[in-house]
């Protein structure tokens, strides 16, 4: 990808019809290193307050390590990988000291300068890459349904009605170590989007009208639209829900370069 481009993001976040907010999002550009962008996706669970001190966990974690990030020396991939385990373990630690045992979903997405893109998830909140409208690849959940589903036991409509949906077989903070999976986009292109998202958001949409939405609207109001329609569509029913966007626009001069071209909505 040449250098005329930019990058425009934004990120999307309300309680849903819940009582306590458990998801956390960002969006941060790095310090040193313009055009060096990370978005992080976190799902907490555990009790009223275990699950949002998992999930913020994962954002301080991620922040601190961002910030030491040198793209020059470092490997995006373990540099993600790194983020998991180490909020894995701090998760676990404070367990004890928890009311119940808290856990949080990943999913993260580093671009370095150039337009080459690492992602990293585990658990149920997803990553999802879009050229146009038309989906590139997203993760697979590490879930109960989405073993069924791989078995050849539900379709993927059956699995989004399960009474066992929520029942993730991989987490941060879980007993054993988390399988952290990864993929590489070795550049990104003018007309790609990039989503992280929480099962609160995406479980309300097909991956064609996600992939439309992100194609026709600017990132900021994108996001605005996604929450709204999720809203609407749990009919006082909903999740938590979170999600950060990025989208690899064409750069004009109007508009300012990568590196400074972000809106955050909270």
């Amino acid at each position: 990808m040449d250098k005329g481009y930019r990058l425009s993001a934004a990120t999307g976040i309300h309680k849903g019809d819940r009582e306590y907010q458990q998801d956390q999002v960002s969006l941060l550009a790095h310090p040193r290193v313009a055009g060096c962008v990370m978005g992080v996706v976190a799902d907490g669970m555990g009790g009223r307050t275990g699950g949002r001190k998992a999930s913020d966990q994962v954002l301080l974690t991620s922040r601190q390590l961002f910030e030491r990030y040198a793209p020059d020396s470092e490997d995006g991939a373990s540099a993600l990988r790194q983020i998991g385990q180490e909020s894995h373990l701090v998760i676990k630690l404070t367990a004890i000291a928890a009311e119940q045992e808290p856990h949080s979903t990943m999913a993260a997405f580093l671009i370095n300068p150039g337009g080459e893109c690492h992602w990293a998830h585990t658990g149920d909140s997803r990553l999802y890459h879009f050229r146009g409208a038309t989906l590139v690849r997203r993760t697979k959940d590490q879930s109960y349904v989405q073993a069924l589903v791989d078995q050849g036991e539900l379709t993927d409509e059956e699995a989004m009605v399960h009474p066992k949906s929520n029942v993730l077989l991989g987490c941060l903070g879980t007993e054993g170590e988390p399988e952290i999976e990864s993929h590489y986009i070795p550049q990104l292109q003018i007309g790609d989007s990039l989503l992280a998202c929480s099962d609160g958001l995406w479980h309300y949409f097909t991956d064609d009208e996600l992939g439309s939405v992100l194609n026709s609207l600017p990132p900021r109001e994108a996001s605005e639209f996604l929450v709204e329609k999720a809203r609407s569509r749990a009919m006082g029913g909903g999740d938590n829900l979170s999600l950060a966007i990025v989208k690899v626009e064409p750069l004009a001069s109007n508009k300012p370069p990568i590196g400074s071209a972000f809106a955050p909505l909270r």
